[in-house]
């Protein structure tokens, strides 16, 4: 029966999703629970220009991802709410991850690779990218004041979108949003 009201209520708010939008409507209709924590811009703003390090030790940027939808999450391996919320995003990229949306996890600060990978590994969240912002140039850039917080960026790269602190990514009404997002 759980599973019968949980598909009537993904089911139902994909509906929904696709109605508000069609309509002009914004993503706050879609939000329920945590998501009622995220921010919905009223207008997209500017990203981050700086260049984060890649696992390989080599240099990335936002603008890389241009074209996809991204979920963009700022976290340190000392963030217990980070531990909480990191295998929801990496069921996220599971799920919805390909050529039109990824998840970026972006350890901002000190966050050695060794202790990168470790808490990766010991949180079973190994399809996530292991990128750093090691100097929190990004973070900076972008206003984030604490972690974790959680940007989508549209497309066009530009931010849409922001939640501060943790939040349950693997609820109907987070993807919902996410794929209103990806549809549009």
């Amino acid at each position: 029966m759980r599973v019968i009201r949980f598909l009537a209520l993904y089911t139902a708010l994909m509906l929904g999703a696709n109605g508000a939008l069609a309509a002009g409507g914004d993503l706050s209709a879609l939000a329920t629970g945590d998501m009622k924590k995220l921010t919905i811009h009223s207008a997209p703003k500017s990203a981050a220009q700086a260049d984060f390090v890649t696992v390989d030790g080599g240099s990335g940027n936002l603008a890389d991802y241009r074209g996809k939808v991204v979920l963009l999450n700022f976290w340190a391996t000392w963030c217990a709410p980070c531990r909480k919320e990191m295998p929801m995003l990496a069921d996220l990229q599971t799920q919805l991850g390909g050529d039109d949306f990824a998840v970026i996890t972006l350890a901002t600060g000190r966050n050695s690779v060794t202790g990168i990978a470790k808490f990766m590994d010991e949180i079973g969240a190994t399809n996530l990218p292991q990128h750093r912002d090691p100097k929190s140039a990004i973070a900076r850039q972008m206003g984030v004041l604490g972690l974790p917080t959680t940007v989508i960026l549209n497309r066009d790269g530009q931010e849409i979108a922001r939640l501060l602190g943790e939040a349950d990514w693997s609820t109907p009404s987070a993807k919902a949003i996410l794929q209103a997002v990806i549809a549009q």
